[in-house]
């Protein structure tokens, strides 16, 4: 099904031309109609299927529409957990809105930076994209005002709960009007993504889209057997060996993820850590040098990988396996994508290869894996 049966205007259909963007996923071919016609949606399906622009096409050509009318104040507010995530999604409602020919205004607020010059840039805002925190900061100093607000997204609305922002969100939308379209998007479905669907949705479309093993079998995944003591030595033997030009390594530990970078640094490795504990600039550096390759190793815990989507991304490394198995495929789910092969590895201790066996169980799929000892 091409994108010009789905509803969209002439205009965003040359946007989506002129970014390569050729047939749409299965989340966009079910969302985007039900967007249009101004429905309620749950949306459950892997990082890395389209989402984002599920929402962000519909949205712009709704608020094309509206804003032939009025103009006053935001009506579109989206939520997420993660600066890096704001600032991704704010990207591509800027991307497509460029091409319209009203102008359609996007702010994305966060913390970890000044709120003064936010606060200055609200004026004419059509789209708020913020993380809970930032936003009642906002709300609480006067400086916006989310009554008049018509369209509420929450993305990534697993990891917003996750994280424990719960009490941040019953605030907001208490705060928000009781007629409203809302919109709900998340990479799993589980108990505490129920309780908030019963609150906020009224009648949705509910668009389930499976994980698909095909996008697994994109992705080579090798594990080794190694002391927790080798990893780091080892690692720079992966990197050196395959001559890895770009490659994403995992730690489940700010203090792990600065450990790594500061001896991959004093071996002359180029790398860089991506974590909650630096600062917004160092991190959106990191990653936008990572991404144009003048970064060679990027090293991030679970919460950062959220707001890296790059394409034909050709490694990651799990420097440490992570606590949960979704979050294991949503680390190796950063290669493998747009049908790109990737490589997935992981440097597995003696203690932690019980839980490598649940994390294989829990995805359905055996990796092979080789003793580190008996290869160097």
């Amino acid at each position: 099904m091409p994108f010009t049966s789905l509803g969209l205007s002439e205009t965003l259909i040359k946007a989506l031309i002129n970014q390569k963007f050729t047939i749409p996923t299965p989340i966009q071919i079910a969302a985007i109609p039900a967007i249009l016609d101004k429905k309620d949606v749950l949306g459950i399906a892997k990082t890395g299927s389209g989402k984002t622009a599920s929402y962000v096409l519909p949205l712009l050509m709704n608020l094309q529409q509206k804003l032939k009318i009025k103009n006053r104040h935001a009506d579109v507010l989206v939520l997420v957990p993660t600066r890096e995530l704001a600032e991704q999604v704010k990207d591509v409602f800027q991307v497509f809105s460029q091409a319209l020919p009203e102008r359609i205004k996007t702010l994305a607020v966060y913390g970890g930076v000044s709120i003064n010059p936010q606060m200055m840039a609200l004026q004419g805002v059509n789209v708020l994209v913020a993380t809970p925190g930032r936003l009642l900061e906002l709300i609480n100093s006067n400086a916006v005002d989310i009554s008049g607000i018509e369209t509420l997204v929450l993305d990534e609305a697993d990891k917003l709960l996750n994280l424990g922002f719960q009490e941040e969100l019953n605030r907001i939308i208490s705060l928000l009007p009781l007629k409203r379209q809302n919109i709900l998007l998340s990479a799993t479905l589980n108990d505490d993504l129920r309780n908030i669907e019963q609150i906020l949705l009224h009648d949705p479309v509910v668009i389930k889209i499976e994980q698909e093993e095909a996008s697994l079998d994109l992705i080579n995944q090798i594990a080794y057997i190694i002391s927790k003591e080798g990893k780091g030595p080892f690692l720079r033997y992966l990197i050196e060996h395959h001559e890895m030009k770009q490659v994403l390594v995992f730690a489940s530990s700010v203090s792990t993820a600065d450990a790594i970078v500061n001896k991959l640094r004093k071996n002359n490795f180029n790398a860089k850590a991506i974590h909650s504990k630096k600062s917004q600039g160092a991190r959106t550096d990191a990653l936008i040098q990572f991404k144009s390759g003048s970064v060679r190793i990027l090293v991030a815990t679970d919460l950062m990988a959220r707001g890296i989507d790059i394409s034909d991304l050709p490694f990651v490394i799990n420097y440490e396996l992570p606590r949960s198995p979704k979050d294991y495929i949503h680390r190796i789910g950063r290669t493998g994508r747009a049908g790109s092969a990737g490589e997935a590895i992981s440097l597995v201790s003696q203690d932690e290869l019980h839980h490598f066996e649940v994390i294989q169980k829990k995805m359905g799929k055996q990796v092979n894996i080789i003793d580190a000892e008996n290869i160097r």
